[in-house]
Protein backbone atom coordinates (compact mmCIF):
# COMPACT_ATOMS: atom_id res chain seq x y z
CA UNK A 1 0.00 0.00 0.00
CA UNK A 2 1.41 3.39 -1.03
CA UNK A 3 0.71 6.56 1.31
CA UNK A 4 0.52 9.34 -0.92
CA UNK A 5 2.70 12.14 -0.45
CA UNK A 6 0.11 14.63 1.09
CA UNK A 7 -1.15 11.67 3.57
CA UNK A 8 -1.60 12.75 6.93
CA UNK A 9 1.11 10.92 9.26
CA UNK A 10 -1.24 8.94 11.19
CA UNK A 11 -2.05 6.98 8.47
CA UNK A 12 0.97 4.99 8.85
CA UNK A 13 0.85 4.69 12.56
CA UNK A 14 -0.57 1.53 11.93
CA UNK A 15 1.60 -0.04 9.67
CA UNK A 16 4.37 -2.48 10.09
CA UNK A 17 7.54 -1.56 11.18
CA UNK A 18 6.52 1.99 12.35
CA UNK A 19 5.35 0.61 15.70
CA UNK A 20 8.43 2.59 17.35
CA UNK A 21 6.42 5.84 15.59
CA UNK A 22 2.99 5.34 16.46
CA UNK A 23 2.52 7.46 19.16
CA UNK A 24 4.34 10.18 17.52
CA UNK A 25 2.85 9.64 13.83
CA UNK A 26 -1.06 9.69 15.43
CA UNK A 27 -0.39 12.99 16.66
CA UNK A 28 -0.72 14.51 13.48
CA UNK A 29 -4.12 13.17 12.10
CA UNK A 30 -4.37 16.10 9.44
CA UNK A 31 -3.16 15.90 5.49
CA UNK A 32 0.42 17.14 5.19
CA UNK A 33 3.34 17.02 7.64
CA UNK A 34 3.90 19.53 10.60
CA UNK A 35 6.30 22.75 10.35
CA UNK A 36 9.33 23.38 12.55
CA UNK A 37 7.87 24.51 15.48
CA UNK A 38 5.65 21.62 15.72
CA UNK A 39 9.07 19.13 15.30
CA UNK A 40 10.63 21.13 18.28
CA UNK A 41 8.04 20.76 20.88
CA UNK A 42 7.16 17.49 19.96
CA UNK A 43 11.27 16.45 20.60
CA UNK A 44 10.72 18.44 23.54
CA UNK A 45 8.21 15.94 24.75
CA UNK A 46 9.47 12.82 23.85
CA UNK A 47 12.90 13.63 25.27
CA UNK A 48 11.14 15.16 29.21
CA UNK A 49 12.91 13.65 31.41
CA UNK A 50 16.01 12.23 29.67
CA UNK A 51 19.11 13.08 29.84
CA UNK A 52 19.72 14.11 26.27
CA UNK A 53 20.69 17.05 24.25
CA UNK A 54 18.29 19.97 24.00
CA UNK A 55 17.68 20.54 20.04
CA UNK A 56 15.46 22.20 17.61
CA UNK A 57 15.28 21.85 13.43
CA UNK A 58 15.63 23.99 11.27
CA UNK A 59 15.42 25.26 7.92
CA UNK A 60 18.60 24.20 5.64
CA UNK A 61 21.17 26.71 5.57
CA UNK A 62 23.26 27.00 2.00
CA UNK A 63 26.93 25.69 2.10
CA UNK A 64 26.61 24.24 5.40
CA UNK A 65 28.67 21.09 7.15
CA UNK A 66 25.76 19.13 8.09
CA UNK A 67 27.25 17.42 11.02
CA UNK A 68 29.37 20.46 12.17
CA UNK A 69 26.03 22.82 12.18
CA UNK A 70 24.39 19.88 14.46
CA UNK A 71 26.98 19.96 16.86
CA UNK A 72 27.73 23.53 16.83
CA UNK A 73 24.24 24.80 17.07
CA UNK A 74 22.21 21.79 18.29
CA UNK A 75 19.90 22.46 15.57
CA UNK A 76 19.06 19.99 12.58
CA UNK A 77 18.79 20.71 9.33
CA UNK A 78 15.21 20.16 8.00
CA UNK A 79 13.21 20.62 4.75
CA UNK A 80 10.05 21.46 5.26
CA UNK A 81 7.39 19.78 3.61
CA UNK A 82 9.83 16.43 2.94
CA UNK A 83 8.89 12.80 4.52
CA UNK A 84 12.48 12.09 4.37
CA UNK A 85 13.35 14.61 6.94
CA UNK A 86 10.44 14.52 8.58
CA UNK A 87 11.53 10.80 9.44
CA UNK A 88 14.83 11.72 10.37
CA UNK A 89 13.22 14.81 13.33
CA UNK A 90 11.14 11.73 14.68
CA UNK A 91 14.06 9.26 14.97
CA UNK A 92 15.63 11.88 17.00
CA UNK A 93 12.70 11.75 19.26
CA UNK A 94 13.01 7.76 19.42
CA UNK A 95 16.78 7.27 19.24
CA UNK A 96 18.11 10.88 20.48
CA UNK A 97 21.01 8.88 22.04
CA UNK A 98 22.16 7.01 19.34
CA UNK A 99 21.41 10.21 16.72
CA UNK A 100 23.95 11.60 19.16
CA UNK A 101 26.16 9.11 19.67
CA UNK A 102 26.42 9.39 15.32
CA UNK A 103 27.16 12.95 14.99
CA UNK A 104 29.84 12.67 17.52
CA UNK A 105 31.32 9.69 15.90
CA UNK A 106 31.09 11.82 12.17
CA UNK A 107 33.25 14.77 13.87
CA UNK A 108 35.68 12.45 15.66
CA UNK A 109 36.24 11.37 12.29
CA UNK A 110 36.45 14.36 10.35
CA UNK A 111 39.29 15.24 13.22
CA UNK A 112 41.21 12.41 12.98
CA UNK A 113 41.14 12.33 9.10
CA UNK A 114 41.96 15.72 9.00
CA UNK A 115 44.82 15.26 11.48
CA UNK A 116 46.47 12.65 9.53
CA UNK A 117 46.18 14.69 6.36
CA UNK A 118 43.54 11.78 4.69
CA UNK A 119 41.09 13.47 2.33
CA UNK A 120 37.28 11.71 1.78
CA UNK A 121 34.82 10.29 4.09
CA UNK A 122 36.44 7.22 5.19
CA UNK A 123 34.71 3.81 6.15
CA UNK A 124 33.32 4.89 9.52
CA UNK A 125 31.54 7.82 8.42
CA UNK A 126 30.17 5.72 5.48
CA UNK A 127 29.21 3.15 7.27
CA UNK A 128 27.64 5.71 9.82
CA UNK A 129 25.68 7.15 6.87
CA UNK A 130 24.35 4.12 5.61
CA UNK A 131 22.88 2.94 9.51
CA UNK A 132 21.44 6.83 9.96
CA UNK A 133 19.49 5.96 6.48
CA UNK A 134 18.33 2.21 6.42
CA UNK A 135 19.70 0.56 9.60
CA UNK A 136 17.74 -1.85 11.50
CA UNK A 137 18.11 -3.09 15.02
CA UNK A 138 17.39 -6.62 15.23
CA UNK A 139 16.93 -7.51 19.17
CA UNK A 140 16.09 -11.33 19.44
CA UNK A 141 16.43 -14.18 22.35
CA UNK A 142 16.73 -16.86 20.03
CA UNK A 143 20.49 -16.77 19.23
CA UNK A 144 19.75 -19.62 16.67
CA UNK A 145 17.56 -17.39 14.57
CA UNK A 146 19.28 -14.67 15.40
CA UNK A 147 22.50 -16.33 13.18
CA UNK A 148 20.34 -17.99 11.06
CA UNK A 149 18.90 -13.79 9.65
CA UNK A 150 22.95 -13.07 9.90
CA UNK A 151 23.67 -15.71 7.90
CA UNK A 152 21.06 -15.20 5.10
CA UNK A 153 19.30 -18.10 5.55
CA UNK A 154 16.19 -16.73 4.88
CA UNK A 155 13.62 -19.03 4.34
CA UNK A 156 14.67 -21.10 7.25
CA UNK A 157 14.55 -18.05 9.94
CA UNK A 158 11.54 -16.25 8.07
CA UNK A 159 9.47 -18.81 6.84
CA UNK A 160 10.00 -22.38 8.57
CA UNK A 161 10.84 -21.18 11.72
CA UNK A 162 8.08 -18.03 11.46
CA UNK A 163 5.92 -18.26 14.92
CA UNK A 164 9.35 -18.44 16.78
CA UNK A 165 11.19 -15.76 15.07
CA UNK A 166 7.86 -13.36 16.07
CA UNK A 167 7.48 -14.57 18.94
CA UNK A 168 11.33 -13.94 19.96
CA UNK A 169 12.24 -11.22 17.79
CA UNK A 170 11.95 -7.53 17.30
CA UNK A 171 12.93 -5.40 14.58
CA UNK A 172 13.47 -1.85 15.33
CA UNK A 173 14.17 0.96 12.80
CA UNK A 174 16.84 3.59 12.81
CA UNK A 175 16.57 4.81 9.40
CA UNK A 176 14.56 7.59 8.53
CA UNK A 177 15.41 6.65 4.56
CA UNK A 178 13.98 3.37 5.18
CA UNK A 179 10.38 5.30 6.91
CA UNK A 180 10.39 7.37 4.01
CA UNK A 181 10.92 3.88 1.08
CA UNK A 182 8.54 1.56 3.84
CA UNK A 183 5.37 4.33 2.23
CA UNK A 184 5.71 2.71 -1.11
CA UNK A 185 7.56 -0.21 -0.43
CA UNK A 186 9.27 -2.08 -3.61
CA UNK A 187 11.04 -5.34 -4.14
CA UNK A 188 14.46 -5.90 -3.03
CA UNK A 189 13.85 -3.11 0.01
CA UNK A 190 16.78 -3.56 2.45
CA UNK A 191 17.77 -2.49 5.61
CA UNK A 192 21.50 -2.55 7.08
CA UNK A 193 21.50 -5.08 10.34
CA UNK A 194 23.15 -5.03 13.48
CA UNK A 195 21.95 -8.04 15.28
CA UNK A 196 21.54 -7.74 19.56
CA UNK A 197 20.61 -10.80 21.26
CA UNK A 198 18.67 -10.38 24.89
CA UNK A 199 17.05 -12.05 27.41
CA UNK A 200 13.72 -13.11 27.15
CA UNK A 201 12.91 -10.55 29.64
CA UNK A 202 13.35 -7.77 27.62
CA UNK A 203 9.77 -8.29 25.77
CA UNK A 204 8.27 -7.76 28.86
CA UNK A 205 9.62 -4.35 29.64
CA UNK A 206 6.94 -1.94 28.69
CA UNK A 207 7.27 -0.47 25.21
CA UNK A 208 8.46 3.43 25.97
CA UNK A 209 10.98 1.13 28.64
CA UNK A 210 11.94 -1.04 25.62
CA UNK A 211 12.95 1.57 23.25
CA UNK A 212 14.90 3.48 25.51
CA UNK A 213 16.60 0.55 26.73
CA UNK A 214 17.63 -0.11 22.94
CA UNK A 215 18.30 3.24 22.52
CA UNK A 216 21.02 3.79 25.01
CA UNK A 217 22.23 0.09 24.02
CA UNK A 218 22.93 0.98 20.30
CA UNK A 219 24.69 4.50 21.39
CA UNK A 220 26.96 2.58 23.27
CA UNK A 221 27.66 -0.23 20.87
CA UNK A 222 28.34 2.25 18.11
CA UNK A 223 30.93 4.05 20.03
CA UNK A 224 32.57 0.86 20.94
CA UNK A 225 32.64 -0.87 17.68
CA UNK A 226 33.67 2.33 15.93
CA UNK A 227 37.00 1.48 15.14
CA UNK A 228 36.45 -1.51 13.17
CA UNK A 229 32.39 -0.18 11.78
CA UNK A 230 33.10 -0.01 7.62
CA UNK A 231 29.91 -0.76 5.75
CA UNK A 232 30.77 -3.99 5.23
CA UNK A 233 30.27 -4.91 8.88
CA UNK A 234 26.47 -3.92 8.60
CA UNK A 235 24.72 -6.78 7.22
CA UNK A 236 21.36 -6.63 4.77
CA UNK A 237 17.85 -7.79 6.03
CA UNK A 238 15.10 -7.74 3.29
CA UNK A 239 12.74 -5.63 5.32
CA UNK A 240 9.71 -6.73 3.38
CA UNK A 241 10.41 -10.70 4.48
CA UNK A 242 9.99 -9.60 7.69
CA UNK A 243 6.55 -11.10 8.50
CA UNK A 244 3.59 -8.87 8.56
CA UNK A 245 5.36 -6.24 6.58
CA UNK A 246 3.75 -7.25 3.11
CA UNK A 247 0.63 -9.83 2.68
CA UNK A 248 3.21 -11.34 -0.36
CA UNK A 249 5.50 -12.82 2.70
CA UNK A 250 2.29 -15.25 3.47
CA UNK A 251 3.84 -18.28 1.22
CA UNK A 252 7.23 -20.20 1.41
CA UNK A 253 7.81 -19.40 -2.47
CA UNK A 254 7.97 -16.10 -1.56
CA UNK A 255 11.26 -16.62 0.55
CA UNK A 256 12.92 -17.96 -3.13
CA UNK A 257 12.69 -15.22 -4.86
CA UNK A 258 16.81 -14.45 -5.75
CA UNK A 259 15.78 -10.41 -6.36
CA UNK A 260 15.45 -10.15 -2.85
CA UNK A 261 16.34 -12.52 -0.76
CA UNK A 262 19.78 -13.33 -1.81
CA UNK A 263 22.31 -15.99 -0.04
CA UNK A 264 25.39 -14.97 1.28
CA UNK A 265 28.27 -15.19 -0.77
CA UNK A 266 31.00 -13.39 1.00
CA UNK A 267 31.31 -10.44 3.52
CA UNK A 268 30.75 -7.99 0.12
CA UNK A 269 27.44 -5.74 0.91
CA UNK A 270 24.24 -6.22 -1.25
CA UNK A 271 23.96 -4.02 -3.79
CA UNK A 272 20.75 -2.75 -3.26
CA UNK A 273 21.31 -2.51 0.94
CA UNK A 274 19.83 0.81 1.00
CA UNK A 275 18.91 3.89 -1.03
CA UNK A 276 20.86 7.18 0.36
CA UNK A 277 19.27 10.63 -0.14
Amino acid sequence: MIVAADAAPAALAQRALFDGLAVLLARFPAPGLPGLAELDALYAEATVGADVRRLRFVAPQEDIAYEAYIARHDAVPTRPDDWHDFFNALAWCVWPRTKSACNRLHLQAIEERSAAGLGGRGPLRDALTQFDECGVLVVGSDAELLRLLAAHEWEEAFWRHRQRLVASTCFLIFGHASWDQLRAPFVGLCGKAIYRQVDEAWFGLPTEQRQAEADAWLAAHLAAVAGGLTPRSLRPLPLLGIPGVTPDSESADYYRDRRQFRPRVDDRPDARSCAVA
